[in-house]
């Protein structure tokens, strides 16, 4: 049960479009994948189909539901999704005070998928610190960071090389990787910190994803990038990094299918 964290220092970089497309990959190599939204913006979802007005998700039955694995939405494939949903203040802070409060929260309400055969979770996470970020150091086995190429990510690499995100490393197992998105030739600065991150960050830049807009386009039509235009050049970088990830991380790929079918309520 791999499980990757795609999060961020700042926001504005295509953390969750990356997100979405990592898992969409991962779908495509043939993995079972289930896609967890820890965002408020709870916007995960609509990369994958699911209506604007269904606001449907975990956060909001977490008081009366130990098991999340009960909110998840089937997209069709080999692709779930467990959407945060359409919640109050209140209990967005009551969702996070129990993040932080109980070290044992976050674990009962994934211990399903997280003993589910063959399951690859991509999770994504609001940008900066975060209790829910925090609370997924223990379980997760590897974390994707997602950048721009631009000079205010560079300002910010310190957050995660001096562990200021969550108060310590990231990640304990596979440790913690980046992914320089939205990458421009055409820009002189854009250029110049791709260089810059990749001798910075050696091995540790998984992948450059280029400027493309049909990143853009394909995100307004509810699509993967692979079905809106699977030639595009965002669509070659992402597949390389998706599989930079299964490397990592053990996925065989082509191995997707399980015993049994994940319990689903779309």
């Amino acid at each position: 049960m791999p499980l990757v964290c795609v999060c961020s220092p700042k926001g504005g970089v295509g953390k969750t479009t990356m997100a979405a497309n990592l898992a969409w990959s991962l779908a495509r190599a043939g993995s079972k994948v289930l896609a967890i939204d820890f965002d408020v913006q709870n916007a995960l979802r609509l990369h994958f189909g699911v209506p604007l007005q269904d606001g449907r998700g975990f956060v909001a039955r977490s008081d009366e539901q130990a098991d999340w694995s009960q909110s998840i939405l089937t997209t069709g494939g080999n692709i779930f999704v467990l959407p945060y949903g359409e919640v109050t203040e209140e209990q967005r802070e009551r969702f996070e005070y129990k993040l932080g409060s109980d070290p044992h929260f976050l674990k009962r309400g994934l211990d399903t998928v997280l003993h589910y055969p063959g399951l690859v979770i991509v999770a994504d996470f609001p940008p900066g610190p975060g209790p829910a970020l925090k609370a997924m150091q223990q379980l997760a086995d590897m974390h994707l960071v997602v950048m721009l190429a631009d000079t205010a990510s560079v300002s910010l690499l310190p957050q995660i090389e001096n562990n200021r995100m969550i108060g310590q490393p990231l990640n304990n197992k596979h440790g913690h990787y980046f992914v320089l998105n939205q990458s421009d030739n055409r820009r002189n600065i854009s250029r110049e910190v791709t260089e810059f991150m990749h001798q910075r960050l050696g091995d540790n830049l998984l992948g450059v994803v280029h400027r493309d807009e049909s990143v853009t386009e394909a995100n307004a039509s509810q699509q993967s990038i692979y079905d809106f235009s699977p030639a595009s050049a965002a669509a070659f970088d992402i597949e390389l990094v998706a599989k930079r990830v299964a490397n990592l991380l053990g996925i065989q790929v082509g191995k997707g299918e399980v015993q049994a079918p994940i319990r689903s309520h779309y």
